[in-house]
């Protein structure tokens, strides 16, 4: 049976219509960000960030937060109370004006939203943390739409849940072969990977390298996003 979603020689599939971009690490750079918010809410329930945490932190980026607090911590009130105090310190951080988009990702977006194609933006963070990243950045309405772990049932990444709320909310895509997933951790590819998507790459501006990314299960690993609207044309 022929059908438009043909293979090129490089193994990328045609007719990509649903782009499904990570925030910070792919589109923003936050400079560690991450860690010192994780920091200063275990600080503020007088928890030590021992390195073992912190090395976890790093592993875990790109999955929910209240999940990877829910790992380090013994109850879930704790977990609640440190994912808080974590929300509201990176918040005050991006309020500080310390995050800015990565070179290139505001274009990208831009171009492939005019080549016909929808862009979602994805986090792990909480809808408040990510409206307050795209309010800093100037960038409501810049993509189609916006998904934080909430608005997929809760379950972020690796789970494939935010890649398909996407595909389910926008209708671009008859397939999730149509779909491109992009991010700069093992969690973003695997959330790609589990949800069946025809291009699952991973970009070097990030938390992981690229051995752990294509071990995840990366189709590609580009320099940047910048890098993603020559890989689909």
């Amino acid at each position: 049976m022929t059908t438009d979603m043909t293979t090129m020689t490089t193994g990328l599939p045609h007719g990509i219509r649903l782009v499904v971009l990570d925030m910070a690490g792919t589109t923003v750079a936050d400079g560690g960000l991450v860690e010192r918010a994780f920091t200063t809410a275990l600080d503020s329930l007088g928890l030590d960030p021992t390195p073992d945490r912190l090395a976890y932190v790093r592993a875990t980026m790109g999955e929910s937060k209240i999940s990877v607090f829910r790992h380090l911590l013994q109850t879930e009130e704790t977990a609640r109370r440190a994912n808080s105090a974590f929300e509201q310190a990176y918040g005050g951080l991006v309020a500080d004006g310390l995050i800015a988009p990565l070179p290139g990702a505001h274009e990208t977006i831009e171009q492939l939203t005019a080549e016909g194609r929808t862009v979602v933006l994805t986090t792990g963070f909480s809808r408040v943390t990510q409206d307050a990243i795209l309010d800093a950045l100037g960038w409501r309405g810049l993509a189609a739409l916006t998904l934080c772990p909430a608005d997929a049932g809760g379950r972020g990444r690796p789970y494939p849940d935010l890649v398909l709320e996407a595909f389910v909310r926008t209708k671009a895509a008859e397939d999730v072969r149509q779909v491109a997933v992009v991010g700069d951790t093992t969690y973003d590819v695997l959330s790609g990977v589990r949800a069946g998507a025809g291009l699952v790459a991973g970009v070097l501006t990030g938390a992981h390298d690229a051995q752990a990314l294509r071990a995840a299960g990366a189709h590609q690993v580009l320099g940047s996003v910048a890098e993603l609207t020559g890989v689909l044309t």
